[in-house]
């Protein structure tokens, strides 16, 4: 029993992460916002609609307990003044559950005492307020609490609008001369209550049908039984679009902007071993002396060292345009071109360079200024043709570029220590960076025919910060 009703309140067997409540609860707020905003529509409907119908004369004048029109508009205006109340206390996010049960109660009283005030309007048996068209209007109230994703107040609105029902048909079947206006039983009723059997005589009469009265409680537990069943189902794919929400959020902070763009728009199943050609730049960087930066310091403290570094570095890489491919303990590799291509990646490759030089010196201006050891990095760049796509094993992928200049640009990062130097890159891709809109910030030093680890013939370098 216990689960079947966790199941159709809660939407699941087991309860959702603490975060994902919280999505759900924002979600219900604004909903209740809505419903407030509905209330008070609801509140105006009722008052024009009872307004627009001219009143029977001699209905009302002859009654001396109460005028009904005065009664209807008073209680409109409570209700009003109400909704009012709830709508403030919805945008201030101050709702409780017990006030969301009086919405409940305020919502049904409303509307069965608009309905049951039709024969006064008109001057009718009570029985006459039982065939109001207005009944349809439960489901409506009903219906709202469906915007909060709960079926408890889906099935609490129903119980009230059934109570609701049942007190109309109990007054009108109860009701006497004691009143003290005789209005009390239709003509050609010989004794109280006035019900019948014949539909054809309900329809043209004021008599009680019991039977329709059934059909109508009957249609109010459907009604409400099939929305709180449909609400359950809809919170379970709420409760589980949140929480996969919330989970690709996460996921895609460990992933390229563009790449999880890619696997978002998607229209097939991502398959290792497919790639595409691009025309790309690469971007290799290196804390310099990090082993022996932390050899004395506790794990928290590298994890923060690495923190700061990357929260200086990456930012850099990406206003340039740059894609983060992944990250090699205190090495980033990222790409220029490759996950979304652009003509000018060689030129945004060397304009991230500049940038994370800058960075970096702003970086260790700060450590040196609180008396902490003294960062610096190296890091290269070289461009050609590269394969961007997904490896992997099939249960685990990752995107990634493949190629020559990706190797080439880890030897060039190796490099920068024989040259001892922070950063530089071959002369083709300068050249080309320059051609797509570079501005070297000053005049680059070229050495040519250098001999690069790895490399088998010497290569022109440039030397982009000394």
């Amino acid at each position: 029993m216990r689960v079947v009703l966790n199941w159709l309140f809660d939407g699941g067997d087991r309860a959702p992460p603490a975060r994902v409540l919280v999505r759900i609860q924002s979600q219900q707020e604004r909903s209740e916002i809505l419903v407030s905003v509905a209330q008070l529509l609801a509140a105006l409907f009722f008052a024009v609609l009872y307004h627009a119908a001219p009143m029977a004369q001699g209905s009302l004048q002859d009654v001396d307990i109460i005028r009904g029109v005065d009664l209807i508009d008073g209680i409109l205006a409570l209700y009003a003044t109400l909704t009012l109340i709830r709508l403030g206390l919805a945008l201030g996010h101050l709702l409780r559950p017990w006030m969301l049960y009086a919405s409940v109660v305020l919502d049904m009283a409303l509307l069965m005492t608009v309905i049951w005030s039709f024969h006064l309007k008109y001057g009718q048996p009570p029985g006459f307020s039982l065939k109001a068209p207005t009944f349809a209007y439960v489901f409506i109230f009903i219906a709202l609490r469906a915007l909060r994703f709960e079926a408890r107040f889906v099935l609490f609105a129903g119980a009230m609008a059934a109570l609701g029902w049942l007190l109309l048909v109990a007054f009108a079947a109860g009701v006497t001369e004691m009143w003290g206006y005789d209005v009390g039983r239709p003509p050609g009723c010989a004794a109280h209550p006035c019900r019948t059997g014949d539909f054809v005589q309900y329809v043209r009469t004021d008599f009680i049908l019991y039977g329709a009265e059934i059909d109508r409680l009957v249609t109010i537990a459907v009604v409400t039984l099939v929305l709180a069943l449909a609400i359950s189902r809809a919170r379970r794919l709420l409760i589980r679009a949140a929480t996969e929400q919330i989970a690709a959020h996460d996921l895609s902070r460990f992933l390229a902007p563009e790449v999880a763009e890619r696997i978002r728009r998607s229209e097939m199943v991502i398959a290792p071993g497919e790639g595409e050609l691009r025309d790309a730049a690469i971007l290799t960087t290196d804390l310099r002396g990090f082993t022996r930066l932390t050899a004395t310091m506790e794990p928290d403290a590298v994890m923060r060292l690495l923190q700061e570094y990357q929260g200086r570095v990456c930012p850099a890489i990406l206003a340039a345009g740059g894609s983060i491919d992944k990250f090699l303990g205190d090495g980033i590799l990222s790409s220029f071109g490759a996950a979304r291509p652009t003509e000018t990646y060689a030129a945004d490759a060397l304009r991230a360079a500049d940038a994370v030089l800058a960075a970096v010196a702003a970086w260790d201006a700060e450590r040196m200024a609180a008396g902490l050891p003294q960062v610096r990095v190296g890091l290269a760049i070289a461009s050609g043709r590269v394969v961007f796509g997904a490896v992997g094993d099939g249960d685990r992928l990752e995107y990634t570029v493949i190629g020559d200049a990706v190797n080439l640009a880890a030897k060039l990062e190796k490099h920068t220590k024989d040259e001892a130097v922070p950063a530089l890159t071959d002369v083709a891709t300068y050249e080309l960076a320059l051609a797509q809109g570079y501005v070297p910030p000053a005049p680059a030093e070229r050495r040519a025919n250098r001999a690069v680890g790895g490399v088998a013939a010497p290569l022109d370098l440039v030397i982009l910060a000394a």
